[in-house]
């Protein structure tokens, strides 16, 4: 491929990453202290493969060994700014928090036996109890700010003062928080350290197989060559890296290297380019099987299984994609944009030859959605077989010292997801200890059943569905995916499973709006990482990028209203025709805010297609068959229009 002198290359992808995303600041390590820290995080990612698949200790016992450990690894990883990101560098007193955080909670658990006879209750708690309690969240918090950043800090913060603002004591708030399952130790860490880390670790031994370099050139093969070509690309790519990837700042800059550039030497505006980018990564969150982490702990929330969680997010996020997808097609066509050149594309027939490098993530698949092995173990064997695989790839062979830079990779990664989830266990104890949620779903329901029914329709549904999605937006800006989720299933979707939404649609609402707040301003990380690759204005490019990012903000209505989108109570019947009509019914709404079909779309007509396409989306016959009038209707204007184009031409 023609080489783009605005490609970025690797440093310069690292420079936007560390301006966007408070993980990629880390320490400086060299010589015989990097030797060090590496033999520490292999030792980890080992410990936390092993400890999954065969330890027998009791729940609290291997979760606040886990969080030692992380504390640990985290603060020899992330320096507390920008300023001591120096060589070999670790100021005196990173090293006492380091030191004081792990400690305590290393004993928590060799003291566990002794203390789960003593603390019974929260009237047990003695000030040395209270002081460990304290210091051990506290080193968690200041990890926290380093590594993954401020806006979840400030949801725990806010509710940890709120907390104690009520009147719950004092004793009750840290035997909840620290010692207790309902806080720290809940349900986001316990599925962080079971599940979501061999996956982690499984995600970096598949990076450096060159997946996503391979998934990028495929796309490129398919796609590049039409008209818009270097946009579909990054649509397809993005999508497909969304398999495994985790987060979408990550995702954004990984995949946009290449093709946000060649979309701005192809015709594209500079903040058009960004936006594509930085709302196909985004939806890389939602793609399953992966879903950015969250999925494993949807299936905790929903008490279902991971594989049906997986089945029901593929139409939603198919959907999501070709809305993008349409788009960028209408957008090309409108500025008379052409594609890649031929030679200047891989060839597809070379890439088939590599197929083989996504066994592993099939081979992954099949044995979770076929129950036939546990999920840590399914993923424990996934990371052998993708050792296997990649000594075949002659071009790209695995080697020893690669085995020990994923382990080292898997268990840094591991640090942001598991303080975020230990974040959202903090958040989630004080909604408990508070009664937060009650009062939330009674607030939500008050304001909605106050609206009157016009005739027979009753709006009081889509008031707690729009002020749900508002609260989702706010409380997920700036915070990591798995995170993310985590704080919606404690706070949002208990407030629609209260108004009578499927409890699966509640928490796949909550789940979308939490991730769309990516991509949503003020906060919208993705779009200003796609906005610092483009070099366009980041306010535009998060405007752009909502716009772009549209059937986000409605197929959740949709399904919270029949959930037969997400393979509920359904038929095969219905669910084709909820694919045919959504498919429709985006393409309506894209030529709406593109304002291009066949040639031009006037205001008025733009308008009609909007309505005409939310009358598609909607379930119904009725709503369908409106839909379907009003598309025939600006079929034939722009049959009509364009004639009359080509004649002045």
């Amino acid at each position: 491929m023609k080489k783009n002198k605005d490609i970025l290359k690797h440093e310069d992808v690292d420079s936007v990453i560390k301006k966007i995303d408070k993980e990629s600041n880390v320490r400086i390590w060299t010589g015989t202290p990097e030797l060090v820290v590496r033999v520490l995080k292999v030792a980890f990612s080992l410990y936390c493969i092993l400890s999954t698949l065969f330890s027998t200790q009791g729940l609290e016992i291997r979760l606040t060994t886990f969080i030692a450990f992380v504390v640990f690894i985290g603060y020899i990883t992330y320096p507390a700014n920008k300023h001591h990101v120096k060589e070999n560098y670790m100021p005196w007193y990173d090293v006492v928090i380091m030191l004081l955080g792990s400690a305590c909670f290393l004993w928590y658990a060799l003291s566990y036996n002794k203390l789960v006879m003593i603390l019974t209750s929260a009237s047990k708690m003695t000030p040395l109890y209270i002081a460990i309690a304290i210091v051990g969240m506290l080193s968690l918090m200041e990890l926290c700010r380093r590594c993954v950043g401020i806006p979840i800090l400030c949801v725990a913060g806010a509710l940890l003062i709120y907390t104690f603002a009520v009147g719950t004591k004092v004793k009750r708030v840290f035997y909840t928080l620290f010692y207790s399952t309902s806080g720290v130790l809940n349900t986001p860490v316990q599925v962080c350290a079971k599940y979501i880390v061999v996956f982690i670790i499984f995600g970096a031994f598949l990076e450096r197989t060159g997946i996503s370099k391979f998934f990028i050139q495929m796309a490129n093969a398919l796609v590049g060559k039409y008209s818009g070509g270097p946009a579909k690309v990054a649509v397809i790519s993005s999508a497909l890296c969304g398999l495994v990837s985790g987060s979408s700042v990550g995702n954004t800059v990984t995949t946009g290297s290449v093709p946000i550039p060649m979309m701005k030497e192809t015709g594209y505006k500079p903040e058009f380019a960004g936006a594509v980018e930085a709302s196909a990564s985004t939806g890389g969150q939602i793609m399953p099987p992966i879903m950015g982490a969250a999925a494993f702990l949807m299936a905790e929330y929903m008490n279902i299984t991971y594989a049906e969680v997986a089945i029901k997010a593929i139409l939603p996020a198919a959907l999501y994609f070709l809305g993008i997808f349409i788009a960028v097609h209408l957008e090309a066509k409108k500025l008379g944009l052409k594609g890649i050149p031929a030679d200047q594309l891989p060839k597809l027939g070379k890439l088939i030859k590599k197929i083989y490098l996504i066994l592993p993530l099939v081979l992954l698949v099949y044995m979770v959605t076929s129950g036939v092995r546990t999920m840590q173990f399914s993923a424990s064997i996934a990371i052998v077989a993708t050792v296997i695989v990649n000594l075949f790839d002659r071009d790209n062979r695995i080697s020893v010292s690669k085995i020990l830079e994923a382990l080292a990779a898997g268990a840094s990664s591991t640090i942001t997801v598991a303080v975020a989830c230990s974040m959202a266990g903090i958040i989630s104890g004080c909604i408990t200890a508070t009664g937060l949620a009650s009062k939330l779903i009674t607030a939500v329901v008050s304001i909605s059943s106050s609206i009157p029914k016009i005739g027979a329709i009753d709006p009081s549904i889509f008031v707690a569905l729009f002020l749900t999605m508002i609260c989702c937006i706010i409380l997920g800006m700036g915070v990591p995916t798995t995170a993310n989720y985590c704080i919606m299933a404690s706070t949002c979707a208990p407030i629609l499973i209260a108004i009578g939404v499927p409890k699966v649609a509640a928490h796949f609402f909550v789940f979308y709006f939490g991730i769309v707040a990516d991509i949503t301003p003020p906060v919208a990380l993705a779009a200003y990482a796609g906005a610092a690759i483009a070099k366009s204005n980041p306010m535009k490019t998060g405007i752009q990028a909502t716009k772009l990012a549209i059937a986000a903000f409605i197929i959740p209505y949709v399904f919270s209203l029949n959930p037969a989108m997400l393979f509920v109570d359904t038929t095969t019947v219905q669910v084709i025709t909820i694919v045919v009509t959504s498919v429709i019914g985006l393409f309506c709404i894209s030529m709406a805010l593109e304002g291009y079909f066949l040639t031009h779309v006037p205001m008025a007509v733009r308008i009609i297609s909007a309505v005409g396409g939310l009358a598609l989306i909607v379930p119904g016959l009725t709503t369908d068959l409106i839909g379907l009038a009003v598309l025939a209707l600006i079929i034939a204007t722009q049959l009509i229009a364009k004639k009359k184009v080509d004649k002045i031409a």
